[in-house]
């Protein structure tokens, strides 16, 4: 797929790209209220919810239709660009009608293929661009799925955001950042823009600047931040607002760092370090290969000895011992017992198979 996102919109896109507005249009005043304030900042698109897909009914849904002309009132007296989000064909039908120039696919509509399908139909022949939020579980395939519907109906112009995702373990976070998600869309699609939503990672306000200096250190193109005039009495999602006052702190706070290398003697140290990197991986690899082998081999004897794959008290013994290393080695102890228990699978795989494959020839 190429992406080519924003390549015919008529702005100038810095870095970061900066998304920013209410979760939710709540009134003709709250919208120009708050649009006035951000068209003093450097934000490229002024967002603003008018359809809220809410968890339990009878709670504040949006404004629709009428959000609708609010926010076409506060983009012809800013001139701001505005985005909203849309999770029907009708939705798509009348963003259109009142001139929103981006449109943005939901976590939770992203969770039903049929649902995006329907989407990317109604956007058939438009020339608009699209941006996808993850679904609200961490499933890439599911993402990447979605994206693909809309590419597929014609829109290039396309970028993808992280909004976290929903897990049952308690968390600090609203949504899991799980970071390694994100990053593995951006490796498999380069080009497409990586955008970051802290407010919903976070969902609180003070978790805002830690979330948004990670996302800008893990090279993310920029990021969507919700601001309301008055945060404490917002309608949706209040706790995870700020205002533009706070917005501009946040903004001055935060770190903007080279995207890569460009001074040549700064890239050859680069390489240099790089370099070291890929012989201490490849060591890695011949090491596992070896455990692997060693592994096949306790296979052969637990076979020829009658005894099972899997000793629980063998392996109890491993991760006390990798916990201990791992702390006497300054590293930290939930990657290295998820590294081991990825070993421990691949070994119990490999005995399995010198089991089966030994039954296979005996029955031969």
């Amino acid at each position: 797929m190429q992406f080519n996102l924003f390549s015919k919109w008529p702005i100038k896109s810095s870095y970061p790209f900066l998304m920013a507005g209410p979760c939710s249009a709540e009134s003709a005043e709250q919208v120009l209220s708050i649009a006035r304030e951000l068209k003093k900042k450097p934000i490229h698109l002024f967002r603003a919810g008018v359809w809220k897909p809410r968890t339990r009914p009878n709670s504040f849904e949006g404004a629709g239709e009428e959000g609708l002309k609010w926010i076409h009132a506060a983009k012809d007296e800013t001139g701001l660009p505005t985005t909203v989000e849309v999770a029907s064909p009708s939705h798509v039908e009348l963003a259109l009608k009142y001139g929103i120039d981006v449109l943005w696919i939901g976590a939770r509509t992203m969770v039903s293929p049929f649902t995006v399908q329907s989407i990317a139909d109604a956007l058939r022949g438009v020339d608009i661009p699209v941006i996808v939020k993850n679904p609200v579980n961490p499933d890439i395939d599911l993402w990447i799925g979605g994206i693909e519907r809309i590419y597929n109906n014609g829109i290039t112009q396309l970028a993808a955001i992280h909004r976290g995702f929903s897990t049952y373990d308690k968390s600090k976070y609203r949504n899991k950042p799980l970071w390694e998600i994100p990053l593995e869309l951006k490796r498999r699609f380069p080009d497409l823009p990586l955008l970051c939503d802290p407010s919903h990672i976070g969902g609180n306000r003070e978790l805002l600047l830690p979330l948004s200096q990670k996302a800008l250190d893990l090279n993310f193109d920029g990021l969507m931040i919700e601001v309301h005039p008055s945060p404490d009495e917002a309608l949706s999602d209040a706790q995870q607002q700020i205002t533009s006052k706070v917005f501009s702190e946040l903004l001055n706070q935060l770190v903007i760092r080279k995207r890569n290398a460009e001074d040549s003697v700064a890239y050859s140290s680069l390489e240099e370090l790089r370099i070291i990197i890929d012989k201490i991986d490849e060591h890695i690899l011949e090491t596992l290969n070896e455990r692997m082998t060693y592994a096949e081999k306790i296979g052969v004897f637990k076979k020829e000895n009658g005894i099972a794959i899997f000793q629980p008290e063998r392996w109890n013994d491993i991760v006390t011992r990798v916990k201990f290393l791992a702390t006497e080695k300054n590293l930290s102890e939930d990657i290295v017992l998820k590294i081991f228990d990825y070993i421990q699978k691949e070994s119990i795989r490999k005995q399995s198979g010198v089991m089966y494959d030994s039954k296979v020839k005996s029955e031969k």
